[in-house]
């Protein structure tokens, strides 16, 4: 924890006019970064859902994606209220909402009516579907992002079942994609004056993220082959289990594999004319994958480790969550600190996974109080920015 910022965006005012994970996250980016991020909640909704310990909305998700924010409790259909908002924001350099199009209209903050109030403001609008679409202002969540970009295919494809990955993949990418939008339209304001507004819909970000390798052979027109990347789609795709845990083993080149083989104790499987060509054939995938699970039993865990990082294997131990905060990489990166929150006590916070030599990020303050800081921010309205 450190009292002032020390990112590259120090200086940088932003505006959280977002809920959840997608808009809030990437806001908890940009202050990571250095930016003085300002969440405005409703009073009505400062209540946010989900277990909590302590505090009522002080949830595990609000405590991950809200630090280094101050909150301030508006109602924005209140005229009064909202012309606080407005005020905000016209002090603002970035604004960041994923609230529709028409409530932003009514009242009275889509882009034009803010960029006529502040013309360098750098407006981010992200929502589930891209808004000349005629699925514009449906409601999306992560599972339906996940279908309409594809990646329920590619699981369906690769497990047999139409799964959703375990993991908010939408939101999150989203808020990345939002995060560098961002910061390359702040780079063109510095140089031009001019601010802008930016669209980044959900499915449109997932469609492009998932395609980068599952296009394959449709890259080509006409195709050259099928859709979906070979080895991750293949069943065997997977972490095994070691002699006493789990590992990503992934041996990728033909001496590869028959260094993991006489690791395993098994030099007759070294012999396979399956890995003593030049290459990997792309159809044995599936067949390999069987056999590296098989010999995996043959060492711990750390012995693999040993193995692999001597024959350059590429090899991961497998983190398991309970777990996590007892990692050595984990704890020597400070991935995982305990802090002491003013209002919930001792919790975990995540560390900042990026180092700039000149400019490091920081946790200055950890997830306010909804609304808890109000007052000092809307008295700061009377000051000189």
């Amino acid at each position: 924890m450190t009292e002032h910022a020390t990112g590259p965006l120090d200086g940088v005012r932003v505006i959280d006019l977002s809920t959840v994970v997608m808009g809030p996250y990437a806001a908890q980016i940009l202050g990571d970064l250095g930016a003085d991020v300002i969440k405005i909640e409703s009073p009505a909704d400062t209540v946010r859902v989900g277990k909590f310990r302590t505090t009522p909305g002080m949830t595990p998700l609000n405590l991950n994606v809200n630090r280094n924010k101050r909150s301030v409790a508006l109602n924005l259909k209140d005229e009064e209220e909202r012309e606080q908002a407005l005020k905000l924001i016209d002090t603002a350099d970035v604004l960041i909402t994923n609230m529709r199009p028409g409530a932003l209209s009514r009242l009275g903050m889509n882009h034009a009516d803010l960029a006529a109030r502040n013309p360098g403001l750098i407006y981010a609008h992200a929502q589930g579907f891209r808004g000349d679409s005629d699925r514009a202002g449906h409601a999306a969540y992560d599972e339906t992002v996940q279908a309409s970009s594809g990646l329920v295919d590619v699981a369906n494809r690769a497990l047999g079942k139409p799964v959703y990955l375990p993991t908010i993949i939408g939101d999150k990418v989203s808020s990345l994609t939002i995060a560098y939008t961002v910061l390359a339209a702040l780079v063109h304001r510095d140089r031009t004056g001019e601010g802008q507004r930016v669209e980044i819909p959900m499915t449109d970000t997932l469609i492009a993220f998932n395609l980068v390798e599952h296009l394959a052979g449709h890259v080509f027109e006409p195709a050259e082959g099928p859709t979906g990347f070979g080895p991750s789609m293949n069943p065997g795709h997977q972490a095994v289990h070691t002699k006493d845990g789990m590992a990503c083993v992934i041996p990728y080149n033909p001496q590869n594999f028959r260094d993991f083989f006489h690791a395993a104790g098994r030099p007759e499987l070294a012999e396979d004319p399956r890995v003593n060509g030049d290459a990997i054939d792309g159809t044995d995938h599936e067949a390999l994958a069987a056999m590296i699970a098989e010999c995996a039993p043959a060492l711990t865990t750390e012995e693999w480790t040993e193995v692999c990082a001597k024959h350059s294997i590429p090899m991961a131990p497998v983190l398991e969550l309970d777990n996590a905060q007892d990692d050595e990489y984990v704890r020597d990166g400070h991935l995982l600190d305990v802090v002491e929150h003013p209002s919930e006590g001792s919790i975990r916070t995540i560390g900042i996974p990026v180092k700039f030599s000149a400019t490091p990020g920081s946790i200055r303050r950890l997830a306010p109080l909804p609304g808890q800081d109000t007052e000092e921010v809307l008295r700061e309205l009377t000051t000189t920015r």
